[in-house]
């Protein structure tokens, strides 16, 4: 091998080239021998400090470096002579024979070969001769021959010259050789190895070096080690930019002033360095941590494994970003430093030289196109590739979606590229101007990243485009709803083209059609329009009669509809309350009377709605219902509503009734009662129990001159013989007189009827009214001063008789000794105090006291067989303690004595033969 030398430095003036040379002292060995020789006899310490310094260069400095320093000036020598190196290694009986082809050994570089101290190198890979000392680790006499001239060194030859035995500099004195290298290389190093040296390891060893040393020494192309070959091959990809392949392994190779970075890549994909060593251009023993390997042209101690002190390192990472800047986008940021503690010095310089190339440079990839600078890009976290795209216009320096990805947070973080969150994403696209599409494409891709309620507060600020044009920060004050252009006043409702479910998670009222018209804001916003805008009427009304469409509303559901303003149908159109509108053909037009209040909806809103989207709304075609589900007073605008609220125990909580019954032309009730019973929502209102609308009609509607609570269904006995049935069509038995008489029309009615000798009730019907009557003034339901006292009352035997000799029974054994044309019988107890203050008669208790003539037998009510019968069949218990029995019961009355079946007397029970069964009916009536 040479270690090449300057031109022109032979002994004859000549530099070696051409044929080859062999037989002469070339190179002037013998006169450089006497010089060194006189060196060291005029000075024998001069010849310790040599045999000092090149055992401390073998065993210090240059250990281990026997093919690194070969190869290094192999390289330099291909280098100098203009061609692509190649090395050989080979064993041969013994010997270490490193061949290589290039420039041979010249005059100087015999000089630095043998000095120690100097090397004869102006330019290349080297810097120092001395390297070549890294050879005597493995051998004594070390040759180097070249066609040039071949020269030897030799221990033993050596120490003959001296005379001495012992440690001896084997590199200071060279002999002439006459060997020439192997055919085909230009330079061959020759080392007999040393006793104890095993070759075929030494071998392995230098093959373990070969890739690595080609990736080193660019004047290298092939190294042969024993049967292996070892190649580097190159291909240009981009100015700056060569791929390197070296024993089947892949490698880019970034080349820029003084240094190279290369990378290696497995299927495309790069893979970074674990940690290395500063290479310069072999290796040092400065440990880096940077993610690409690094050989570059810096100043080395002269053992070659540290820099010298003050040694630059300034511009070494200016190409360094263009290496990243090669690698696909998702690949990049692998060859970004990770924060962690320097391994060395140099590691610390190199780092932040690279991390701030890296950070001034354009090499990440942004959405919007060309790459970006670390200092001015941005990238979102969490990552969503669809939000990427959405926002590359609005976001500048936004990266890829990739690096997004967790893997590349560090690295990022390394070079300060700033994090996107939900936040600032609200904020950056607050004040946009676009689309609702492409709103509704942002939701979407937000969606996913909402997790969790720091989310949903991030993203609280988000704008939401309304329906109505304007677009509103924050989705909690926005309504979504599912009626499209559903524009309603007073309500931020989202625009159908914008809505998604997130504005929903992120507070925004999901409501249906059904539930805007339940929304008071709506109502309110009907309630206050103003009729002299008929613009602003017209586009209210289609909102609201859209979203009833969609609702399916029926008709009296949502009361407030009433007072949407639609135009009539006269010749200069007029805007009235639905509620005050008819649809064209209504029956219930016919049944009005004169001055009704009603006109006819335009033919055009019913062409564009449809008549029951306008009927839900409370344009008329029958009768027009009202519904409250939580009434608080009577204000519905119902005829009479206070009476009946009034009338109404407990006050009603629910209102169900039909509006306008008022309206009706009295002639037209039997229609208008067909008309209320043909619709099922009037109905409704009419079965409603303890409603409005049957409460009403009993009292207003007339049929045959008499108002409907004076007629009873013909199937209804409780008034028979008093009440009339309903002649005509039937109508519903809630119409019609039932068993309750708070009415006092009714109640003066049946009075008057009880009187009436013409009619002929059956007993139990007249007892029954009687206690109807009672009962309404003991429940305050009628009020007497209300009444007028009738002058005759019926009795119990049917006759009309007399108030003036009538009396209420109150003691039904009374009734034994007074004749039942002057008794009046309802209920008992209460009841006949009621009934006698309403007929204002007296009782069957205020006549003359009767005395029980006699004693009677005490018996037990348990030992009556017929009383314990009687029992079982009521239910009830046999109560306790017993009557007393007469063979025939008599009371002393006026002076006479008459015969009863029983009779109370005080707490007595008195039973005759046929009383018992009576007196026990009183006592279980008495203790129930």
């Amino acid at each position: 091998m040479s270690t090449p030398g300057v031109a022109g430095e032979g002994p004859s003036g000549a530099d070696g080239a051409g044929a080859d040379v062999t037989g002469a002292d070339v190179f002037g060995t013998a006169a450089l021998r006497a010089s060194t020789l006189q060196t060291w006899r005029s000075s024998p310490t001069r010849l310790r400090e040599d045999t000092a310094t090149e055992t401390d260069l073998v065993h210090g400095g240059y250990r281990d470096r026997v093919l690194t320093e070969l190869a290094q000036n192999a390289a330099d020598a291909a280098s100098r002579a203009g061609v692509l190196g190649e090395l050989t290694v080979r064993l041969v009986d013994g010997a270490l024979r490193v061949a290589n082809t290039g420039a041979g050994l010249d005059t100087r570089g015999v000089h630095a070969l043998s000095a120690l101290r100097a090397s004869g190198k102006t330019d290349g890979v080297g810097r120092f001769g001395v390297g070549f000392t890294a050879v005597l680790s493995l051998t004594d006499a070390p040759r180097v021959l070249s066609r040039t001239g071949s020269v030897a060194f030799s221990a033993d030859r050596t120490r003959a010259e001296l005379g001495v035995d012992g440690p001896v500099p084997v590199l200071r004195l060279v002999w002439d050789d006459d060997e020439l290298p192997p055919a085909g290389t230009d330079t061959e190093v020759v080392l007999p190895l040393r006793v104890g040296v095993d070759g075929e390891g030494l071998l392995a060893v230098l093959a373990g070096r070969a890739s690595e040393l080609l990736l080193e020494l660019s004047g290298l192309g092939a190294i042969t080690v024993g049967d292996r070959r070892f190649e580097r091959t190159e291909r240009a990809l981009v100015p700056g930019l060569v791929e390197l392949q070296v024993d089947g392994r892949t490698w880019w190779q970034r080349t820029d002033g003084r240094a190279r970075w290369l990378v290696e890549l497995v299927h495309g994909e790069v893979v970074p360095s674990a940690g290395d060593v500063l290479r310069a251009p072999t290796r040092t023993d400065e440990e880096l941590s940077l993610p690409a390997v690094l050989v570059a042209d810096v100043d080395l101690a002269p053992d070659r494994r540290r820099l010298l002190p003050g040694a630059s390192l300034d511009g070494l990472a200016d190409g360094y970003p263009l290496l990243v800047a090669a690698l696909g986008p998702e690949q990049r940021t692998r060859l970004v430093p990770r924060p962690g503690f320097p391994r060395s010095e140099v590691d610390e310089a190199l780092r932040i030289q690279v991390l701030a190339a890296l950070a001034e440079r354009p090499w990440l990839p942004g959405v919007a196109g060309p790459d970006v600078r670390p200092r001015e890009a941005v990238v979102l976290d969490p990552a969503s590739p669809a939000l990427a795209w959405l926002l590359a216009e609005v976001l500048p320096g936004l990266l890829v979606p990739v690096f997004s990805e967790p893997e590349h947070a560090a690295a990022l973080a390394a070079v300060g590229v700033a994090g996107v969150g939900l936040a600032a994403v609200a904020d950056a696209v607050a004040g946009l101007a676009r689309d609702p599409a492409w709103w509704r494409d942002l939701y979407a891709a937000l969606d996913p990243l909402v997790h969790d309620r720091a989310a949903l507060a991030e993203l609280a600020g988000l704008p939401v485009p309304l329906v109505d044009g304007r677009t509103v920060l924050g989705p909690r004050t926005a309504v979504l709803v599912d009626a499209a252009d559903a524009v309603v006043p007073g309500l931020r409702v989202v625009h159908p083209g914008a809505a998604h479910p997130l504005l929903a998670r992120l507070g925004a009222r999901e409501l249906g059609a059904a539930e805007l018209l339940a929304d008071p804001l709506l109502a309110d916003a009907v309630a206050v329009l103003d009729g002299a805008d008929v613009v602003a009427a017209g586009e209210l009304a289609d909102a609201v009669l859209a979203l009833v469409a969609t609702a399916g509303e029926r008709p009296g559901e949502q009361p407030w509809l009433g007072g949407l303003l639609l135009p009539d149908d006269g010749v200069d159109p007029e805007l009235r309350a639905a509620d005050e509108l008819l649809l064209p053909g209504a029956p219930l037009a016919a049944l009005l009377a004169a001055g009704a209040p009603f006109a006819t909806v335009s033919a055009d809103v019913v062409a564009r709605h449809g008549a029951d989207v306008l009927r839900a709304a409370g344009v008329g075609w029958g009768f027009t219902v009202v519904v409250d589900e939580d009434a608080g007073g009577p204000d519905h605008d119902l005829d009479d509503e206070d009476a009946w609220w009034r009338a109404t125990s407990p006050a009603p909580h629910r209102v169900h009734a039909v509006r306008d019954l008022e309206l009706v032309d009295p002639a037209a009730w039997p229609q208008a009662l067909a008309l209320l019973h043909a619709e099922p929502s009037t109905l409704a209102a009419v079965r409603e129990p303890g409603g409005h609308t049957a409460w009403w009609l009993r009292r207003h509607a007339v049929v045959s001159s008499s108002p409907l609570g004076h007629w009873r269904a013909p199937t209804a006995t409780t008034f028979e013989g008093l009440l009339d049935p309903l002649p005509g069509a039937a109508v519903d038995p809630a119409l019609l007189a039932g068993e309750d008489v708070s009415d006092p029309a009714l109640a003066e009615l049946l009075l008057e009827r009880l009187a009436d000798p013409t009619r002929h009730p059956v007993a139990a019907v007249v007892a029954g009214t009687h206690a109807a009557l009672a009962d309404a003034l003991t429940r305050d339901a009628l009020d007497v001063e209300d009444l007028d006292v009738p002058e005759r009352v019926r009795a119990v035997d049917g006759s009309v008789v007399d108030a003036a000799t009538a009396l209420v029974v109150d003691e039904p054994w009374r009734a034994q000794v007074l004749p039942p044309a002057r008794l009046v019988l309802g209920a008992l107890g209460a009841g006949a105090d009621a009934l006698a203050e309403l007929l204002d008669l007296g009782l069957t208790s205020d006549e003359p006291h009767a005395r029980v003539v006699g004693t009677g037998t005490t018996v037990a009510w348990a030992a009556e067989p017929a009383v314990v019968l009687a029992c079982a069949q009521l239910g009830v218990a046999v109560p306790g303690g017993g009557p007393q029995r007469h063979a025939e019961l008599q009371v002393e009355l006026d002076g006479g004595v008459r015969t009863v079946d029983w009779w109370v007397d005080g707490s007595a029970v008195h039973a005759g033969p046929a009383g018992l069964l009576p007196a026990l009916l009183h006592v279980v009536g008495v203790r129930r």
